[in-house]
């Protein structure tokens, strides 16, 4: 990874985390009532896809609601043209694809995840998901709609981060961080130069999370990405708000991820030093007052810098 000039984003002017978090809906949705209906159009489109090359092998990913998603997707002008594989994970596979002239990534979660259980167990406690019980499509409609609004709470944030496009399902469409020659690297694949510079950036991230109320809970250098100069961090589908009965403990991994990854490039690190300066402007009252309800994407008014000057 060349010299990159690092930088961090100015916060939205938005309302604090105290606000109200956006219950989030995982009733019926339109891909289940066009699977359902199976026109003739859907059909065809069904078969175009099964056939594909890029998606053939991709049965247990795509079943007829799945089908449905990508329709709705296309029908709604966020599809126009499918691309191949980015990358095969336990619970999802990304694709490329066209809107308009420009690359989004496609996000296919599978219904019938092999971590099921664990992907539930991130969403108890988190006051957005209260009720949902355990139907293997509601928990993961729900996953998919949490990492959605995960990256709008943080990129408002002043976090680097995917943006979402739209969502449908078990569908998430966003920004693809990549190039002509593939998709950008993450940390973990790349030489740091300046790794100085670029653990300064991921230390103020992962306090600027925490100030909107949410812990990254698998922060690593496997999901913090080198693109255009700068560094994003991805795959917020776990992510929990400080509400999460494990939000401590998730924190604490992801500082103690963070600061070895980094003294292992030479930098002057510790997982203690990075848990500190991460809780250090976040007060007892931010946890306490923060409660379910109507705003999801509120964050702190200002830049962590501008709170310290208050202060």
């Amino acid at each position: 990874m060349t010299e990159g000039q690092f930088g961090l984003l100015d916060t939205d002017d938005v309302d604090s985390p105290g606000d109200e978090w956006e219950e989030v809906d995982v009733s019926d949705t339109e891909a289940d009532r066009i699977a359902r209906k199976r026109d003739r159009e859907f059909s065809e489109f069904r078969k175009r896809i099964k056939d594909a090359d890029q998606f053939k092998v991709e049965a247990s990913v795509f079943d007829d609601a799945t089908y449905g998603a990508l329709y709705k997707l296309v029908q709604d002008g966020h599809i126009d043209a499918f691309g191949g594989p980015i990358s095969t994970g336990k619970e999802a596979n990304v694709y490329t694809a066209l809107s308009g002239e420009t690359e989004v990534a496609v996000k296919v979660y599978r219904i019938n995840a092999s971590d099921f259980k664990d992907m539930r167990s991130y969403l108890d406690g988190d006051p957005r998901f209260e009720g949902i019980g355990s139907d293997k499509k509601k928990v993961v409609t729900a996953w998919v709609r949490k990492e959605s609004s995960n990256l709008k709470r943080a990129r408002r944030a002043g976090v680097r981060t995917p943006e979402p496009i739209a969502v449908e399902r078990n569908v998430l469409v966003m920004e693809y961080l990549g190039t002509e020659e593939g998709r950008s690297k993450r940390l973990s694949e790349v030489h740091i130069e300046n790794p100085e510079t670029a653990y300064e950036v991921v230390k103020e991230y992962t306090r600027r999370l925490y100030d909107a109320g949410l812990v990254h809970g698998d922060l690593s250098e496997y999901n913090i990405v080198f693109h255009e100069g700068q560094l994003y961090i991805i795959d917020l589908g776990q992510a929990v708000t400080i509400h999460h009965p494990n939000a401590d403990d998730f924190l604490e991994r992801d500082c103690r991820n963070v600061a070895n990854f980094f003294a292992r490039q030479g930098v002057d690190a510790t997982p203690e030093e990075l848990l500190a300066y991460v809780r250090e402007y976040a007060t007892p009252k931010d946890k306490a007052d923060t409660a379910p309800g109507s705003d999801d994407d509120a964050v702190p008014q200002g830049t962590p810098a501008d709170r310290r000057d208050d202060e």
